[in-house]
């Protein structure tokens, strides 16, 4: 059965990917508005996955994923899939162009991926943003949401279906599979899936990289930190730091670990930084150096600055130099997107070259490792691969490139290395 569901997959993205821009879009625009028709009834399912949740214990962070209905995330979902379907079409973009001799001309061109394998835990939303992604840039997805949306992710799922057969969209380029017997079957499916993106907890992630020949696009954890320099602007980083760490604390673009300059320590000025965590509610978990009965506080132990909280705890501790706090964001960071503040420009320049992550800011929260906020309309997950993909990844990243030669009838042999005397011209055209 897995099988059948792959090439039914891997032939409706051959024909997808034919379909004209204002195809694909027109088909994101009608998933639009069926969602938007049918809240009520998904808010209803939502609410069953979430009185589930609470029944069943789940943590908190998990149940903040699941809640599709606070904070105008169903709207946000909604206007995402439009946005997408207004961005500029990713495919058939001419990235190279030369002439190899006269009437041989090489091009690259952009294409889609192929076939997708999303597996998801908790968010429901992210059925929306991945069929939106796929659909706009040529490609076909597979789609696996976790049982703790179950209810939701079949509300949703129901009204695609149904969009997708009143357009020119072929039927089998966005599936919905249930059960983790059909994932382990189609994480074999080689031949025929091309990119497999999980998004959720470490030990899904680790899963499925260990049981795929696949590539696997997405990251483990989301260890973010902030260095709060000598030279910062205090009231800056406070204000940074707070919205780092409780804008979202479930994210995994969320603050876990702040450094403080050893001078701001000395000088007493680091306590405004841990009375803006202690009022904005957050336990801070303080290196041994810090922690002198502070209030709202625990001793830190060595493995808090490896950890994602996901919750409203953060590890703090001091380094004297810059460049101890980029050996120890480049030693424990999960790669994701970490943070320098700073009014010096230059202590800001070595640590934007010198921390190996995928998203590297100055003086602005990490919570902007998103992307929507990016512009890209919304994101298929974050990368903190260094290949193909990385850090949020929009419609750039669900398409590679291929390359078209067009001629006249020339043959390698009559060429210098295949046993003839032309020679290449290989000038460079414009795009």
């Amino acid at each position: 059965m897995s099988k059948a569901i792959a090439q039914q997959a891997h032939l409706a993205s051959t024909v997808l990917k034919t379909l004209s821009d204002e195809q694909r879009s027109l088909a994101l625009y009608q998933i639009k508005q069926g969602l938007e028709s049918a809240k009520e009834d998904i808010l209803a399912a939502n609410r069953k996955d979430m009185e589930l949740a609470e029944t069943n214990e789940l943590s908190s962070s998990l149940i903040k994923r699941l809640d599709l209905s606070k904070n105008g995330k169903f709207d946000s979902m909604c206007e995402g899939v439009l946005d997408v379907s207004n961005l500029e079409d990713p495919l058939n973009r001419v990235t190279l162009a030369t002439e190899l001799d006269d009437g041989l001309t090489l091009t690259r061109l952009t294409c889609p991926v192929g076939v997708l394998l999303i597996i998801f835990e908790s968010r429901p939303e992210v059925i929306a943003n991945i069929t939106a992604l796929a659909i706009k840039s040529g490609n076909a997805a597979i789609l696996k949401g976790g049982k703790e949306s179950l209810h939701t992710f079949q509300a949703m799922a129901k009204v695609i279906n149904k969009v997708l057969e009143d357009t020119a969209v072929p039927k089998n380029a966005i599936q919905l599979i249930s059960t983790r017997e059909e994932v382990g079957d189609l994480l074999k499916q080689d031949k025929y899936i091309d990119l497999v993106i999980p998004r959720g907890s470490n030990e899904l992630v680790r899963n499925i990289k260990e049981n795929t020949k696949i590539p696997v696009l997405g990251h483990a954890d989301g260890i973010c930190s902030i260095f709060v320099d000598k030279a910062a602007d205090l009231a800056k980083a406070c204000r940074i730091i707070v919205d780092a760490k409780t804008n979202y604390p479930a994210g995994c673009n969320a603050v876990e670990t702040v450094l403080l300059h050893s001078q701001l320590v000395q000088d007493g000025s680091h306590e405004k930084v841990l009375q803006a965590l202690r009022e904005a509610g957050v336990t801070c978990h303080l290196s041994a150096e810090l922690f002198k009965d502070q209030p709202q506080s625990v001793l830190a132990e060595e493995s808090d600055f490896s950890r994602e909280f996901l919750s409203l705890d953060v590890a703090v501790k001091s380094v004297a130099s810059v460049e101890e706090a980029i050996l120890h964001i480049n030693e424990h960071s999960s790669k994701h997107t970490d943070c320098i503040v700073t009014e010096d420009k230059v202590t800001a320049e070595k640590f934007l070259a010198g921390i190996d992550s995928a998203g590297v800011y100055w003086n602005c929260s990490t919570r902007f490792a998103d992307g929507f906020r990016y512009g890209f309309g919304t994101e298929v997950g974050i990368s903190t691969n260094k290949i193909h993909a990385r850090g949020p990844v929009g419609l750039e990243g669900l398409v590679c490139y291929y390359y078209q030669l067009r001629g006249n009838g020339q043959v390698a042999g009559d060429y210098k290395g295949a046993g003839g005397t032309r020679v290449f011209k290989h000038k460079k055209l414009n795009i």
